[in-house]
């Protein structure tokens, strides 16, 4: 089979031919279909976590067919699809899994960082990172909704907001773009927080209500006039777009950081104590959570913007994703 790896931190994408894996007990093989090339595969391109061995396949977004089934798994069968997303196992013993919280697990094993992700053609996963998913969902489409779709719907279902509440969506890219349709799609008044007129009509077309333009106004000022935002979801990765809009949250509104910028965020505690106002970030789901999510955007008609190459160009595909170009999600097919 076809792989894209890379032999060691910082290095380039190598495509190689290797033998198809096995799955060992409790595994499953994977025919993979298609896999999302997400920003966090950079842990993996750079090595920003300890503990990675090289040569390591990236890929966290993944939608294909279970091919074989290693010994003792019963519970999902041949030719089923499935898709695996960030959360790629647990240990089933730290206090966090004790109390039932996988994706807080002390030794939480990620796809394309733990193991061999989708960025190639055949990948064998535990099945406990396993989420099932619908027949009617294309497989390109579904990768995305893997990890930027369960982060954002996730997110914003464990907000707090309400049918009708204002929930404001900054950042109009490969996260917000998917907020946006999440929040009109659960009864939000939607107001979409991105630079330059040229986003109000895709904004707009997303399902957004509103569109603040934070080039020409002061998006705390504008949330303000309408009575302030019950959530904010922050998706631009920018410290200082994430602290500044903090002040356009209402009484007991809460920012919700999904992107993740290198920086500090620099808040006034004054605002955050007599509003009654929180922060609170949110780190993707569990392979349950990634059901859902398919569940509903089946439903909905939600779907991820995508541009898609062939697994042989994993490397351009990878610098288009990095330009911040891309409209939105890159994804390998295969």
């Amino acid at each position: 089979m076809k792989a894209a790896q890379i032999s060691k931190p910082g290095g380039n994408f190598e495509i190689v031919e290797r033998e198809i894996p096995n799955p060992e007990a409790g595994q499953v093989r994977i025919k993979v279909q298609a896999c999302g090339v997400c920003h966090s595969d950079v842990i993996t391109k750079e090595g920003l976590l300890p503990g990675i061995a090289y040569p390591r396949v990236p890929g966290h977004e993944v939608a294909g067919v279970i091919d074989e089934l290693g010994v003792g798994v019963t519970q999902w069968k041949k030719g089923q699809r499935v898709g695996v997303g960030w959360h790629g196992g647990q240990d089933g013993t730290c206090p966090s899994c004790r109390r039932g919280d996988f994706g807080t697990c002390a030794n939480l094993k990620i796809c394309g960082i733990s193991y061999d992700g989708g960025y190639q053609e055949y990948m064998v996963a535990p099945v406990e990172a396993l989420a099932a998913m619908p027949e009617s969902l294309g497989a390109a489409e579904a990768g995305p909704l893997m990890c930027a779709g369960v982060t954002t719907f996730n997110a914003l279902r464990h907000s707090g907001a309400t049918p009708s509440d204002l929930v404001a969506v900054q950042g109009i890219g490969g996260l917000g773009h998917l907020g946006i349709q999440f929040a009109k799609h659960f009864g939000y008044r939607v107001a979409a927080v991105g630079r330059g007129p040229e986003n109000a009509a895709l904004a707009k077309k997303l399902g957004a209500h509103i569109y603040i333009d934070s080039a020409s106004v002061d998006p705390v000022v504008e949330l303000q006039k309408l009575g302030g935002a019950r959530a904010i979801l922050a998706t631009a990765p920018s410290a200082k777009a994430m602290s500044s809009i903090a002040g356009g949250l209402g009484v007991n509104g809460v920012l919700i950081v999904v992107g993740a910028p290198a920086e500090p965020l620099e808040l006034s505690a004054i605002p955050l104590i007599f509003g009654r106002k929180r922060i609170q970030g949110w780190p993707s789901g569990i392979p349950t959570d990634s059901e859902d999510t398919l569940r509903f955007a089946e439903l909905s008609g939600v779907r991820p913007m995508i541009e898609t190459y062939p697994l042989e160009k994993a490397a351009e595909a990878y610098a288009r994703m990095m330009s911040g170009n891309a409209q939105f999600r890159v994804v390998l097919t295969m």
